[in-house]
């Protein structure tokens, strides 16, 4: 379904990302860690259509990924991307809305009938039915990300983007949110792709880990390399050696400074 050939992405002379061959099939779900910095999010917009490759291709079945966003692909970030001035309704209405074509992306009539009741469905299976009236900033902070899932999923996308939807949730809701993603990917058959700085989220719930690393580091010009994928690995039984590896790729572990030993003349009396 989605191809990379020898992508490359670069800002200038900052190179972000290179040398990337990969293939995936539908339904696949890919969770991608590294450092920061490390391209995953600039990979997201590739996908989504708002950057375009600097080198090398991406394609959707085939053919390039146009660059725009289009209803084929839903996006949820981490800062929720609701309205804060229209209700939990009007909010996943809104999102049909602005799929149709002419100048002001109203809806009337039997269109607007139809959104609604399509709206009231997803809300009802996200587990927001009860908050119809609300106002965004009436909601916690694990409601508000349910209603940016509904809005991405409201135009039945192949491809949802997730760039670290649970990173500002806490570890109670975020379990409630995993429970939540898994069962809408395999309900609506997506194809997801998401960031996260969580490992073992990644390994939890995801088909594939992407792991994104700089292959190649020039200390005097540290921009002139980009990331690539180092790892690309089933999710399910991992050997815990890869798994502490990675770790350490991303989060470095602390070492503290040798000890110097002090003389006795040297101590102070």
């Amino acid at each position: 379904m989605i191809e990379a050939r020898n992508l490359w992405k670069s800002y200038g002379d900052n190179v972000v990302l290179e040398r990337l061959n990969i293939k995936v099939q539908e339904g696949d779900f890919i969770t991608m860690v590294g450092a920061s910095g490390c391209g995953k999010s600039t990979f997201l917009k590739l996908l989504l259509g708002t950057e375009g490759p600097s080198k090398g291709e991406l394609l959707i079945d085939g053919q390039p990924v146009r660059q725009e966003p289009g209803p084929d692909r839903g996006v949820v970030f981490q800062k929720y991307s609701v309205f804060p001035h229209m209700t939990v309704l009007e909010n996943v209405m809104a999102a049909k809305a602005f799929q149709r074509k002419g100048v002001t992306g109203w809806l009337f009539g039997k269109a607007k009938t139809t959104a609604r009741k399509e709206a009231v469905a997803i809300l009802d299976q996200v587990g927001l039915g009860h908050t119809l009236e609300r106002y965004p900033h009436q909601l916690s902070g694990g409601m508000q990300q349910r209603l940016a899932i509904a809005q991405a999923l409201l135009g039945r996308p192949r491809i949802l983007l997730l760039d670290e939807p649970f990173g500002a949730l806490d570890p109670g809701i975020r379990g409630e949110m995993h429970q939540l993603v898994l069962s809408l990917w395999r309900e609506y058959k997506l194809t997801v792709f998401m960031v996260t700085h969580d490992l073992k989220e990644g390994f939890f719930l995801g088909t594939r880990l992407w792991v994104f690393d700089r292959l190649r580091i020039d200390p005097h010009a540290p921009d002139a390399y980009g990331a690539s994928i180092t790892y690309d690995l089933p999710v399910g039984d991992v050997d815990p050696k890869i798994y502490h590896e990675i770790d350490d790729d991303i989060r470095p572990a602390f070492t503290p400074a040798p000890q110097v030993e002090t003389l006795p003349h040297e101590q102070e009396n």
